[in-house]
Order: structure tokens, then C-alpha cells, then sequence
């Protein structure tokens, strides 16, 4: 590399990731960050950081078949957004054969719950928040009695793949969701780091340290019992 490509390469990492040098090495773990709004169906304004959905499935397929990848690190700090995308992502992450630890930082709200509760294992910082309310449409509604049976069946949804992936029971889950007077102008609760633990919802408090060698304890027990099959 000439001094001059160096240079640019030096140029553009500032440019995409605000810093001059980016660790080295391969990693057997797949990182992958849930950042601002989740974009679904609909393309949001160009001034709102989104995560496109569309972006996090061929990389989850990627991570599953890619044999290096041994573990799967999801990082959250979300305010929500498209529903079935973010249902979509969270049935992605159950699903997947490698451990996953899911780790919510700054926020893991609305859908992002499900998100947050999707992984074997998971964690959620001391100062982090999580949002549950009922499901929320904007827009035009046509037909009134059709629209309010189609939100209750997607919150239904919601509302049972939480309950299966967290220790939450559903009456403490809908509690939550529909107390009044927690949230300014709307009903729901905002759950602070220990509090998400508390109630069932999320495994752990913790931070990234803890998260990574939760992760690294569960791929050496993954290996340890494909080993003990082989023999």
C-alpha cells in the first residue's frame, strides 16, 4: 500500500466511524447493532438514524452459515419502529443455532423489546430503559372495527413471544403495558435497568464485559458437547 492509499484509508475510517484506527484480527463473534429507529416496510426521512431490517437479515443468514462465526452479539439502543420488521428481526435471532446474548445500552424500547428478549442470554446496562405500551398506528384508518382487530392480534403477537423468551409472566407483561399515568400523554411503563430484571424481562444487569464473556462461556459449551458427541 502506497502512502498515498494510506492516507485515504486513514481519511475515510475517519469519515465512517469517527476514529483514525480500527482493532485488528478476526473475531469468532458476529456483532451486530440495532441503532435508532427500526425501518421496516415504510422508508423513514433521511434525517432519522434507522436501522434498515432489510440490512440485519442477510447478515444474520450470513452469521449462521459462516463456520468462523461461533457466537452472535446483538447491541440495542432503540426507540422502536416498524413492528413486523422488528418481529421479524427477534424471530431471526430465536431461531439462529449459535449463541446469541442480546445487551441493551442507552434504550430498548417498543419493539425493541422483543429484540432484547430474543437471545439465550440477556443483559441490559444500570442506566439503560425500556419502554412497553401498546401497539400504536398513525396514519389513515379505514374501518374502524377491522383496524382495532388487526392491532389487537399484532400486539397478541408481540405480547406472546415476549412472554416466551423472558421470565415475565403475561399478567405482570400487560401491567406494564397498560398502566396510566407512568408515561406523559399515554399508557405504558418505562422500566430502568435492575426494574427490567426484576419483573422477568430481562436475564441481567450488566455491560459489555459481562455480555462478551457470557457469550465466550456459552460457544465453549456449545463445543465442549458437539465434542462429547462426536466421541
Amino acid at each position: 500500500m502506497t502512502e498515498e492509499q494510506k492516507k485515504l484509508a486513514v481519511v475515510e475510517t475517519i469519515q465512517q466511524l469517527g476514529q483514525t484506527s480500527t482493532p485488528a484480527g478476526e473475531s469468532n463473534i458476529f456483532c451486530m447493532t440495532i441503532i435508532g429507529q427500526v425501518e421496516g416496510h415504510i422508508v423513514l426521512p433521511p434525517q432519522n438514524k434507522t436501522t434498515k431490517y432489510e440490512h440485519l437479515i442477510p447478515q444474520l443468514v450470513a452469521a449462521e452459515q459462516n463456520p468462523k462465526i461461533e457466537g452472535i452479539l446483538v447491541i440495542l439502543n432503540t426507540v422502536g419502529g416498524d413492528v413486523e420488521a422488528g418481529l421479524a428481526i427477534a424471530e431471526m435471532l430465536a431461531t439462529i443455532s449459535k449463541p446469541t446474548v442480546t445487551l441493551v445500552l442507552g434504550g430498548g424500547h417498543s419493539i425493541g423489546v422483543p429484540i432484547a428478549v430474543s437471545s439465550n442470554k440477556s443483559f441490559i446496562a444500570e442506566t439503560a430503559t425500556m419502554t412497553i405500551h401498546p401497539i400504536r398506528l398513525t396514519g389513515l384508518v379505514i374501518g374502524v372495527l377491522q383496524t382495532f382487530e388487526y392491532l389487537e392480534k399484532m400486539q397478541e403477537r408481540v405480547t406472546r413471544f415476549v412472554i416466551k423468551h423472558s421470565r415475565i409472566s403475561e399478567e405482570q407483561f400487560k401491567e406494564l403495558m397498560f398502566k396510566t399515568g407512568e408515561l406523559t400523554r399515554d399508557i405504558g411503563t418505562t422500566v430502568i435497568g435492575s426494574d427490567a430484571v426484576k419483573y422477568g424481562l430481562i436475564d441481567e444487569v450488566g455491560g459489555i464485559g459481562q455480555a462478551i464473556a457470557e457469550l465466550n462461556r456459552r460457544i465453549e459449551e456449545r463445543k465442549a458437547s458437539k465434542g462429547g458427541a462426536k466421541a
